[in-house]
């Protein structure tokens, strides 16, 4: 008998790059990710940009600082991301 395994491709998570906007939720950040889109009328590239709950288990991330996300499984019922990791921390003034 000849066995058969399951061949299909892992399933890519979807990861975002953004910045903290607000750490003031338990185990909670507001991540905001910017985009740069091309305007269909005048062709200009603009902005656009949408804001994401991600789970933070440890509260160590702060406003500023630069995170990727990464889609889950819904956590509530307005989070399913989860930050995986610091790109850039925060400058303080």
């Amino acid at each position: 008998m000849s066995e058969t395994q399951n061949t299909q491709p892992a399933k890519r998570q979807r990861t975002l790059v953004g910045r903290v906007v607000s750490n003031k939720m338990d185990k909670t950040v507001v991540v905001s990710v910017e985009r740069r889109v091309k305007h269909p009328v005048l062709g200009k590239i603009v902005m656009r940009s949408n804001k994401y709950k991600a789970h933070d288990e440890t509260n160590q991330y702060n406003e500023g600082d630069m995170v990727e996300i990464a889609e889950g499984r819904p956590i509530s019922r307005d989070k399913s991301w989860t930050v995986v990791r610091l790109l850039e921390a925060s400058r303080a003034i």
